[in-house]
């Protein structure tokens, strides 16, 4: 087993304890130019954490010979599974203060291995915390707490290929360990996609978004995960559940449904069948510019209301169209872009245009649709005609990466989305804007920058997503990120909005989860729980505790 994480087919290394690959991280200098656009970070960057400054011990337990092949203990591979890669994960990783390490990780090849790996966990008290790409941004795939003797990181990429095709159906059998590049690479000699391109869609596997309800990038329509599951294969303690392959049923509540968003809390998703869709030929995007952005707000509801049925539908507030260079003088952004498999999509853009002129927007007639010869598509749904348009999505990129930079600098700097009917996103917008400038000055004696993007869009309401940026202080980053995510999800729940709409739950999330979560449901959750996990082994503190 490898002693660091790497890139499929490319062995490119990737980071332990931040985020994607180590040689994309910025380096000093950058970092420093970074800082300095918030007032008050540290005059230079916290140093890059070493596995072996962690003193990471050994094991508290071994495995039985018959699994140990599939086990590994090093400090390396226990280290790059300790957390996700959210900004509470960094800044610890960069403070020293990963948290509690896994005794082991384990990587099965298949179902019979997972079975029998649940059984020995079960038997001997070890907590298991199934683990994809580890991309969780929520505390989803870390152990806290002690109340289990041992930890075990169920590590699924080796369970990563894809089955079975069929193409009549338009569906493939995949194991859920599949990164995203992986998955996509087997699927494209038949011309087909999943169509699914999440953020992290290179560090997340098809198990990770099925656990996770995860939402792509595409704005409208399909957006999220559950929209393309035919059928689910998942490894529980208590037994193997697999629905049938069905186009649709009305057989009572729905099986697949239980373990969509379970977070490995009530077992592990091990393979799926997944709707398929044939890759784009056909692409055109253009930007629009609005002077103010709640008129922007309504050019936006009323393309979501049209059935254009954009591929990217994207409205960047000012503060977030500078950060991501597609305007400096102060303007909203949309970013529109349309793609389709079979037909041109130059009347759908333009139409779409004309319904943001008409709420005040300003942009040129796109360029003409120009149809890919290979049928592939870019990962955000446009084509590169607009400069704006490549600004952005070069920024959308990059921005994990310059997050880091700005943790190693002291900076607490931090994402969070929500959705929300149109009748509440203007007003909700608004206050979660002022109550984390607020939160964050009380808590740091500086102003933060609160920007805001949409990045889905439906007929009945919209997800905002957030990034707060402030000058921290050194050593307590971690609790005034907590004290800015508290105040946020106080806004959150008086607007009735949701406290995730693509990020999942975790542990970070849960006390806005139990506030929004009705209690007959958290009976039956509770109760799914405790007959499909006996032992409480799997992902403790994760939903319910």
């Amino acid at each position: 087993m490898p002693a660091t994480a790497t890139d499929p087919g490319t062995a490119r290394p990737r980071s332990w304890w931040g985020w994607g690959y180590t040689d994309a991280h910025p380096d000093d200098a950058e970092c420093v130019a970074t800082g300095s656009l918030l007032p008050g970070t540290l005059a230079r960057p916290l140093p890059i954490p070493q596995v072996a400054d962690l003193g990471i011990g050994r094991p508290a337990v071994a495995p039985p010979s018959s699994l140990a092949h599939l086990v590994a203990a090093d400090p390396e591979v226990r280290a790059a599974h300790a957390m996700g890669k959210g900004y509470r994960d960094v800044i610890r990783a960069l403070r020293g203060r990963p948290g509690r390490i896994p005794d082991l990780v384990a990587r099965p090849t298949d179902d019979r291995e997972v079975a029998d790996l649940l059984d020995w966990a079960g038997d001997h008290g070890v907590a298991v915390i199934p683990f994809g790409g580890g991309s969780s941004v929520v505390g989803g795939v870390e152990y806290r707490g002690d109340a289990h003797r041992a930890v075990l990181s169920l590590d699924l990429t080796s369970m990563d290929r894809v089955l079975e095709i069929d193409k009549g159906g338009r569906a493939a059998r995949i194991q859920a360990g599949a990164l995203g590049p992986v998955l996509e690479d087997q699927l494209r000699p038949h011309g087909l996609t999943l169509r699914h391109f999440p953020q992290s869609f290179e560090f997340s596997t098809l198990g990770g978004w099925l656990a996770t309800r995860a939402g792509g990038h595409y704005a409208t329509v399909h957006t999220h995960i559950d929209d393309f599951v035919q059928s689910l294969r998942v490894v529980t303690p208590a037994g193997t559940s697999e629905s049938w392959r069905l186009p649709g049923s009305g057989a009572g509540p729905s099986p697949d449904r239980m373990f969509l968003g379970s977070e490995g809390a009530l077992g592990v998703i091990t393979e799926a069948w997944m709707r398929l869709q044939e890759r784009p030929r056909h692409k055109a995007s253009t930007s629009v510019v609005f002077a103010d952005f709640h008129r922007a707000l309504d050019a936006v509801r009323a393309i979501a209301q049209s059935d254009l049925n954009p591929a990217n539908c994207r409205l960047l507030d000012p503060g977030e169209a500078l950060l991501s260079g597609a305007s400096q003088d102060g303007s909203t952004v949309l970013v529109l872009g349309f793609e389709s498999a079979t037909a041109p999509v130059d009347d759908r853009l333009a139409t779409a245009l004309d319904l943001a002129r008409a709420h005040g927007g300003r942009g040129e007639a796109p360029a003409a649709d120009r149809a890919a010869a290979d049928g592939t598509a870019s990962a955000d749904g446009t084509a590169p005609a607009d400069a704006a348009v490549s600004a952005w999505r070069s920024a959308f990129l990059r921005m994990p990466y310059l997050r880091d930079g700005l943790a190693r600098m002291g900076a607490v700097v931090e994402t969070f989305e929500t959705a929300a009917t149109w009748d509440r996103i203007p007003a909700l917008i608004d206050e979660v804007r002022t109550e984390a400038m607020y939160a964050a000055l009380k808590a740091t004696g500086h102003q933060a920058t609160v920007n805001c993007r949409l990045t889905h869009v439906y007929p009945d309401g919209a997800a905002p997503y957030f990034t707060v940026a402030v000058a921290g202080r050194p050593g307590d980053e971690v609790a005034i990120w907590d004290d800015i995510k508290a105040a946020v999800t106080d806004v959150l729940h008086r607007h009735r909005a949701t406290v995730t709409h693509h990020h999942a739950v975790g542990r970070d999330h849960r006390p806005g989860y139990d506030r929004q979560r009705p209690e007959p449901f958290a009976l039956a959750l509770r109760a799914a729980k405790a007959a499909l996990d006996p032992h409480h082994i799997l992902n403790p503190g994760v939903l319910i505790d």
